[in-house]
Protein backbone atom coordinates (compact mmCIF):
# COMPACT_ATOMS: atom_id res chain seq x y z
CA UNK A 1 0.00 0.00 0.00
CA UNK A 2 1.33 3.44 -0.92
CA UNK A 3 2.22 5.71 1.96
CA UNK A 4 -0.02 8.72 2.38
CA UNK A 5 1.86 11.99 2.54
CA UNK A 6 1.05 15.64 2.31
CA UNK A 7 1.88 17.14 -1.09
CA UNK A 8 5.05 19.21 -1.01
CA UNK A 9 5.58 22.41 -2.99
CA UNK A 10 7.01 21.52 -6.41
CA UNK A 11 10.59 22.59 -7.03
CA UNK A 12 9.70 23.17 -10.69
CA UNK A 13 6.95 22.22 -13.09
CA UNK A 14 9.22 19.55 -14.60
CA UNK A 15 9.53 17.91 -11.20
CA UNK A 16 5.84 17.04 -11.14
CA UNK A 17 6.17 14.75 -14.17
CA UNK A 18 5.31 11.09 -13.62
CA UNK A 19 8.11 8.54 -13.33
CA UNK A 20 6.45 6.49 -16.06
CA UNK A 21 8.14 8.78 -18.57
CA UNK A 22 11.53 7.29 -17.64
CA UNK A 23 12.86 4.34 -19.57
CA UNK A 24 12.36 1.05 -17.73
CA UNK A 25 9.54 2.21 -15.45
CA UNK A 26 6.36 0.38 -16.35
CA UNK A 27 3.22 -0.10 -14.27
CA UNK A 28 4.72 -2.86 -12.09
CA UNK A 29 7.90 -0.90 -11.26
CA UNK A 30 5.92 2.31 -10.80
CA UNK A 31 3.78 0.56 -8.16
CA UNK A 32 6.90 -0.51 -6.25
CA UNK A 33 8.31 3.01 -6.35
CA UNK A 34 4.97 4.49 -5.33
CA UNK A 35 4.94 2.21 -2.27
CA UNK A 36 8.15 3.98 -1.19
CA UNK A 37 6.61 7.40 -1.81
CA UNK A 38 8.33 7.91 -5.17
CA UNK A 39 5.91 8.95 -7.91
CA UNK A 40 7.42 12.01 -9.61
CA UNK A 41 10.78 13.22 -10.91
CA UNK A 42 11.05 15.51 -7.89
CA UNK A 43 10.69 12.51 -5.58
CA UNK A 44 13.76 10.91 -7.18
CA UNK A 45 15.70 14.18 -7.09
CA UNK A 46 15.13 14.28 -3.33
CA UNK A 47 15.71 10.54 -2.69
CA UNK A 48 19.14 11.27 -1.23
CA UNK A 49 21.99 8.81 -0.63
CA UNK A 50 22.57 7.24 2.76
CA UNK A 51 26.30 6.96 2.16
CA UNK A 52 28.90 6.64 -0.61
CA UNK A 53 31.26 3.98 -1.89
CA UNK A 54 34.62 4.95 -3.37
CA UNK A 55 35.25 2.81 -6.45
CA UNK A 56 37.55 5.35 -8.07
CA UNK A 57 40.69 3.56 -6.87
CA UNK A 58 42.07 0.10 -6.14
CA UNK A 59 43.65 -0.95 -2.87
CA UNK A 60 46.08 -3.84 -2.74
CA UNK A 61 45.15 -6.70 -0.46
CA UNK A 62 48.27 -6.05 1.62
CA UNK A 63 47.11 -2.46 2.23
CA UNK A 64 43.61 -3.38 3.45
CA UNK A 65 42.72 -2.18 6.93
CA UNK A 66 40.05 -3.81 9.14
CA UNK A 67 36.86 -1.77 9.25
CA UNK A 68 37.74 0.38 6.23
CA UNK A 69 35.74 -0.06 3.03
CA UNK A 70 37.88 -0.50 -0.09
CA UNK A 71 37.92 -1.87 -3.61
CA UNK A 72 40.38 -4.63 -4.47
CA UNK A 73 41.15 -6.74 -7.49
CA UNK A 74 42.72 -10.16 -7.50
CA UNK A 75 42.61 -13.65 -8.96
CA UNK A 76 40.82 -16.61 -7.43
CA UNK A 77 43.34 -18.97 -5.85
CA UNK A 78 40.95 -21.35 -4.06
CA UNK A 79 37.24 -22.01 -3.60
CA UNK A 80 35.63 -23.85 -0.71
CA UNK A 81 31.94 -24.70 -0.44
CA UNK A 82 30.65 -26.06 2.86
CA UNK A 83 27.29 -27.11 4.23
CA UNK A 84 27.97 -27.88 7.88
CA UNK A 85 25.60 -25.89 10.05
CA UNK A 86 24.75 -23.41 7.31
CA UNK A 87 25.79 -23.16 3.66
CA UNK A 88 28.90 -21.09 3.14
CA UNK A 89 31.01 -20.23 0.11
CA UNK A 90 34.58 -19.04 0.66
CA UNK A 91 36.64 -17.61 -2.19
CA UNK A 92 40.33 -16.80 -1.72
CA UNK A 93 41.76 -13.92 -3.76
CA UNK A 94 45.43 -13.09 -4.28
CA UNK A 95 47.08 -10.11 -5.98
CA UNK A 96 50.57 -8.84 -6.78
CA UNK A 97 51.04 -7.60 -3.21
CA UNK A 98 51.23 -11.28 -2.13
CA UNK A 99 48.25 -10.77 0.13
CA UNK A 100 45.27 -13.10 0.47
CA UNK A 101 41.68 -12.01 1.01
CA UNK A 102 38.72 -14.33 1.64
CA UNK A 103 35.29 -13.49 0.26
CA UNK A 104 32.61 -15.19 2.35
CA UNK A 105 29.03 -15.77 1.15
CA UNK A 106 26.22 -17.27 3.22
CA UNK A 107 23.56 -16.77 0.57
CA UNK A 108 24.60 -17.88 -2.90
CA UNK A 109 23.44 -19.77 -5.97
CA UNK A 110 25.12 -22.46 -8.01
CA UNK A 111 25.61 -19.96 -10.82
CA UNK A 112 27.68 -17.78 -8.50
CA UNK A 113 29.87 -20.72 -7.52
CA UNK A 114 30.68 -21.44 -11.14
CA UNK A 115 31.79 -17.83 -11.65
CA UNK A 116 34.61 -18.20 -9.13
CA UNK A 117 36.83 -20.48 -11.17
CA UNK A 118 40.46 -20.64 -10.07
CA UNK A 119 42.34 -17.98 -12.00
CA UNK A 120 39.29 -15.77 -12.59
CA UNK A 121 39.91 -12.05 -12.11
CA UNK A 122 37.55 -10.51 -9.55
CA UNK A 123 37.04 -6.87 -8.65
CA UNK A 124 35.13 -6.47 -5.37
CA UNK A 125 34.14 -3.84 -2.86
CA UNK A 126 33.42 -4.18 0.83
CA UNK A 127 34.66 -3.72 4.37
CA UNK A 128 37.36 -6.13 5.48
CA UNK A 129 37.38 -7.64 8.94
CA UNK A 130 39.61 -10.20 10.69
CA UNK A 131 38.71 -13.83 9.93
CA UNK A 132 40.11 -17.26 10.80
CA UNK A 133 42.95 -17.07 8.28
CA UNK A 134 43.30 -13.33 7.78
CA UNK A 135 41.12 -10.56 6.44
CA UNK A 136 37.79 -11.40 4.86
CA UNK A 137 34.81 -9.55 3.37
CA UNK A 138 31.34 -10.95 3.95
CA UNK A 139 28.96 -10.63 0.99
CA UNK A 140 30.97 -8.08 -1.00
CA UNK A 141 29.67 -6.53 -4.16
CA UNK A 142 31.81 -7.95 -6.94
CA UNK A 143 32.35 -8.16 -10.67
CA UNK A 144 33.98 -10.95 -12.64
CA UNK A 145 36.40 -9.26 -15.04
CA UNK A 146 36.50 -10.74 -18.53
CA UNK A 147 39.47 -10.72 -20.87
CA UNK A 148 38.08 -7.83 -22.89
CA UNK A 149 36.53 -5.90 -20.01
CA UNK A 150 37.46 -2.26 -19.53
CA UNK A 151 39.86 -1.87 -16.62
CA UNK A 152 39.00 1.80 -16.13
CA UNK A 153 37.83 2.81 -12.68
CA UNK A 154 34.87 5.04 -11.95
CA UNK A 155 35.32 8.80 -11.99
CA UNK A 156 32.89 9.58 -9.16
CA UNK A 157 31.76 8.19 -5.83
CA UNK A 158 28.92 5.66 -5.98
CA UNK A 159 25.86 6.69 -3.94
CA UNK A 160 24.03 4.11 -1.81
CA UNK A 161 20.32 4.92 -1.60
CA UNK A 162 17.58 3.87 0.82
CA UNK A 163 16.30 0.54 -0.45
CA UNK A 164 13.10 0.18 -2.46
CA UNK A 165 11.54 -3.26 -2.15
CA UNK A 166 11.58 -5.07 -5.48
CA UNK A 167 13.97 -2.60 -7.14
CA UNK A 168 17.69 -3.43 -7.13
CA UNK A 169 20.30 -0.82 -6.08
CA UNK A 170 21.83 -0.56 -9.57
CA UNK A 171 18.38 -0.14 -11.14
CA UNK A 172 17.42 2.53 -8.62
CA UNK A 173 20.66 4.41 -9.32
CA UNK A 174 19.89 4.30 -13.02
CA UNK A 175 16.37 5.67 -12.49
CA UNK A 176 17.72 8.51 -10.34
CA UNK A 177 20.35 9.23 -12.98
CA UNK A 178 17.66 9.49 -15.65
CA UNK A 179 15.66 11.82 -13.42
CA UNK A 180 18.72 14.00 -12.82
CA UNK A 181 19.22 14.29 -16.58
CA UNK A 182 15.87 16.12 -16.63
CA UNK A 183 16.85 18.56 -13.89
CA UNK A 184 15.90 22.11 -15.00
CA UNK A 185 18.36 24.95 -15.33
CA UNK A 186 19.28 26.96 -12.25
CA UNK A 187 17.13 29.95 -13.22
CA UNK A 188 14.04 27.72 -13.34
CA UNK A 189 14.80 25.68 -10.23
CA UNK A 190 16.16 28.27 -7.81
CA UNK A 191 13.88 30.13 -5.39
CA UNK A 192 16.49 31.58 -3.04
CA UNK A 193 18.20 34.86 -4.09
CA UNK A 194 21.67 34.04 -5.49
CA UNK A 195 23.28 36.86 -3.50
CA UNK A 196 22.05 35.37 -0.25
CA UNK A 197 23.46 31.94 -1.16
CA UNK A 198 26.81 33.45 -2.08
CA UNK A 199 26.97 35.20 1.25
CA UNK A 200 26.42 31.88 3.02
CA UNK A 201 28.98 30.09 0.86
CA UNK A 202 26.32 27.68 -0.43
CA UNK A 203 25.79 26.35 -3.96
CA UNK A 204 22.63 26.65 -6.03
CA UNK A 205 19.91 24.02 -5.62
CA UNK A 206 20.76 22.40 -8.96
CA UNK A 207 24.46 22.23 -8.09
CA UNK A 208 23.68 20.86 -4.63
CA UNK A 209 21.48 18.08 -6.02
CA UNK A 210 24.08 17.05 -8.60
CA UNK A 211 26.86 17.11 -5.99
CA UNK A 212 24.94 14.98 -3.49
CA UNK A 213 23.91 12.42 -6.11
CA UNK A 214 27.14 12.50 -8.13
CA UNK A 215 29.95 13.64 -5.83
CA UNK A 216 33.31 14.06 -7.56
CA UNK A 217 36.30 11.94 -6.47
CA UNK A 218 37.80 14.87 -4.56
CA UNK A 219 34.63 15.45 -2.54
CA UNK A 220 34.98 15.76 1.23
CA UNK A 221 33.76 12.30 2.28
CA UNK A 222 33.96 13.14 5.98
CA UNK A 223 31.73 16.18 5.49
CA UNK A 224 29.27 14.16 3.39
CA UNK A 225 29.17 11.37 5.98
CA UNK A 226 28.52 13.89 8.77
CA UNK A 227 25.91 15.84 6.76
CA UNK A 228 28.01 19.03 6.89
CA UNK A 229 28.88 19.35 3.20
CA UNK A 230 27.77 22.70 1.68
CA UNK A 231 25.58 20.82 -0.80
CA UNK A 232 23.76 19.04 2.05
CA UNK A 233 23.39 22.30 3.98
CA UNK A 234 21.85 23.88 0.89
CA UNK A 235 19.32 21.02 0.65
CA UNK A 236 18.54 21.39 4.36
CA UNK A 237 17.69 25.05 3.76
CA UNK A 238 15.47 24.03 0.85
CA UNK A 239 13.66 21.56 3.10
CA UNK A 240 13.12 24.23 5.78
CA UNK A 241 11.91 26.67 3.13
CA UNK A 242 9.47 24.08 1.76
CA UNK A 243 8.25 23.36 5.31
CA UNK A 244 7.58 27.03 6.05
CA UNK A 245 5.90 27.55 2.68
CA UNK A 246 3.65 24.56 3.36
CA UNK A 247 2.68 25.95 6.76
CA UNK A 248 2.04 29.35 5.21
CA UNK A 249 -0.13 27.76 2.53
CA UNK A 250 -2.13 25.88 5.17
CA UNK A 251 -2.59 29.07 7.16
CA UNK A 252 -3.83 30.94 4.09
CA UNK A 253 -6.24 28.12 3.29
CA UNK A 254 -7.57 28.11 6.84
CA UNK A 255 -8.07 31.87 6.87
CA UNK A 256 -10.06 31.60 3.65
CA UNK A 257 -12.81 29.81 5.59
CA UNK A 258 -15.62 31.83 7.16
CA UNK A 259 -16.15 31.91 10.90
CA UNK A 260 -18.81 33.72 12.94
CA UNK A 261 -17.67 37.06 14.31
CA UNK A 262 -18.12 37.00 18.08
CA UNK A 263 -18.57 40.51 19.38
CA UNK A 264 -20.11 41.33 22.72
CA UNK A 265 -20.44 44.12 25.21
CA UNK A 266 -18.14 42.33 27.63
CA UNK A 267 -20.63 42.14 30.50
CA UNK A 268 -20.06 38.42 31.10
CA UNK A 269 -16.32 38.88 30.84
CA UNK A 270 -16.32 41.54 33.51
CA UNK A 271 -18.47 39.35 35.77
CA UNK A 272 -16.01 36.49 35.34
CA UNK A 273 -12.99 38.69 36.06
CA UNK A 274 -14.67 40.13 39.15
CA UNK A 275 -15.33 36.64 40.50
CA UNK A 276 -11.70 35.58 40.22
CA UNK A 277 -9.79 35.45 43.54
CA UNK A 278 -6.77 37.03 41.87
CA UNK A 279 -5.84 39.79 39.47
CA UNK A 280 -4.81 38.98 35.89
CA UNK A 281 -1.18 39.63 35.18
CA UNK A 282 -0.13 42.04 32.49
CA UNK A 283 0.74 39.18 30.15
CA UNK A 284 -2.63 37.51 30.76
CA UNK A 285 -4.50 40.73 30.03
CA UNK A 286 -2.49 41.21 26.83
CA UNK A 287 -3.23 37.66 25.62
CA UNK A 288 -6.92 38.06 26.46
CA UNK A 289 -7.16 41.19 24.35
CA UNK A 290 -5.44 39.45 21.43
CA UNK A 291 -7.83 36.48 21.64
CA UNK A 292 -10.77 38.83 21.92
CA UNK A 293 -9.72 40.52 18.66
CA UNK A 294 -9.29 37.13 16.99
CA UNK A 295 -12.80 36.05 17.99
CA UNK A 296 -14.23 39.25 16.53
CA UNK A 297 -12.79 38.50 13.08
CA UNK A 298 -14.77 36.68 10.39
CA UNK A 299 -12.18 33.92 9.86
CA UNK A 300 -10.95 31.07 12.09
CA UNK A 301 -8.52 31.88 14.88
CA UNK A 302 -5.09 30.27 14.64
CA UNK A 303 -3.28 30.79 17.91
CA UNK A 304 -1.28 28.74 20.40
CA UNK A 305 -1.71 29.76 24.03
CA UNK A 306 1.12 28.65 26.25
CA UNK A 307 1.72 29.11 29.96
CA UNK A 308 2.53 27.53 33.31
CA UNK A 309 -0.09 25.57 35.24
CA UNK A 310 -0.14 25.57 39.03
Amino acid sequence: MARSRAPAPALAAAGEASLSMLSGIGPAVATKLEARGLSSLQDLWLHLPLRYEDRTRLTTIAQLQPGVAAQVEGRVSAVERGFRGRPVLKVALEDDSYGTLVLRFFHFRSQQVSQFAVGARIRCYGTAKPGHTGLEIVHPSYRVMGVNDDDDLGDSLDPVYPAVEGVGPATLRRFIGLALDRLPEESTLELVPPGWLAGMGLPSLRSALLTVHRPPPNADLAALAAGRHPAQRRLAIEELLAHHLSLRRQRMALQAHHAPSLRGAGVLVEQLRASLPFQLTGAQQRVFQQIRKDLARAHPMLRLVQGDVG
